[in-house]
């Protein structure tokens, strides 16, 4: 019995402990690597090319394809472990649990739902506009609604290829899309603050943190709430990582923030958010 709201600190913690490391030790050697390089030599290519419009809608719909590319063979993995994790997992929460908490963990999940994360999108949409009046204004008009979409409809590929079923309570599926969804929108809220506002790194490593956070939370409760198998949120977790990566990228595509090659090498402020600084 313990071991079910070990795992619930667990899932506060952990993120709480390993993203501000993370930001300062792996995200400089990513920024400085030869894959971000080659990075900012497709973006430039494809900006003068197509513009930053087109390349941004080019980075998306490629980066989207090639979370497909990576998730559906993932998907038919996880499902393989489906009668050796999922099933004794699931019959150890279900033996165990206790109404006050699931009414808690049913209460908690529910910020991973379409519905309240709409509103979500509309209201920070409309939000950034306005702050945005004086600039690319339509950036986040469009791209906030937009990851709502490329979200419901990457993932609901997924679930159709990979069909790998539900659990007895619920018609949650591979990935979980409430793990995704939640990563989706507040990431790419997130970095479109960012844009906006001038933020201290330490302030963007706690809001970063945060949102970690609140999916390792968002994933545990869908298990409680006996919404998905395990496997489902492992799913989700990578599957919403490597979506709104790609979300992302295309969002400062847009914008103008990726560093062309030939200015990789002068110093950037440190407040920007940009590829490469």
């Amino acid at each position: 019995m313990i071991l079910i709201y070990v795992c619930g600190v667990l899932a506060v913690l952990l993120p709480a402990i390993l993203v501000p490391w993370l930001a300062g030790r792996w995200a400089p050697a990513v920024a400085g690597s030869r894959t971000a390089g080659r990075l900012r030599v497709a973006v430039a290519g494809l900006t003068a090319a197509f513009g930053r419009l087109g390349a941004a809608v080019v980075v998306l719909l490629a980066g989207s394809a090639a979370v497909v590319a990576v998730c559906w063979p993932l998907g038919e993995a996880l499902s393989r472990l489906e009668p050796h994790v999922d099933h004794p997992v699931f019959e150890y929460v279900h033996a165990r649990r206790v109404d006050g908490w699931a009414e808690v963990n049913s209460f908690v999940t529910a910020i991973g739902d379409r519905y309240p994360l709409k509103w979500v999108t509309v209201v920070a949409a409309l939000v950034l506009a306005v702050a945005w009046r004086r600039r690319r204004w339509w950036i986040p008009l469009v791209a906030l609604p937009l990851q709502f979409v490329v979200e419901q409809y990457t993932q609901e590929i997924l679930k159709l290829v990979v069909d790998r079923g539900h659990p007895p309570t619920d018609l949650g599926t591979y990935p979980s899309g409430g793990c995704a969804r939640v990563l989706m929108t507040f990431g790419t809220i997130l970095v479109l603050a960012a844009l906006t506002w001038r933020m201290p790194r330490r302030v963007r490593v706690t809001l970063v943190t945060a949102l970690a956070m609140l999916v390792t939370v968002e994933g545990y409760t869908r298990v409680y709430a006996e919404k998905h198998w395990l496997t489902d949120v492992v799913g989700g977790w990578i599957f919403g990582s490597l979506l709104t990566g790609v979300m992302v990228l295309a969002v400062l595509v847009a914008a103008g923030r990726v560093r062309s090659p030939e200015r990789s090498t002068a110093p950037a402020p440190r407040d920007d958010v940009t590829i490469g600084t």
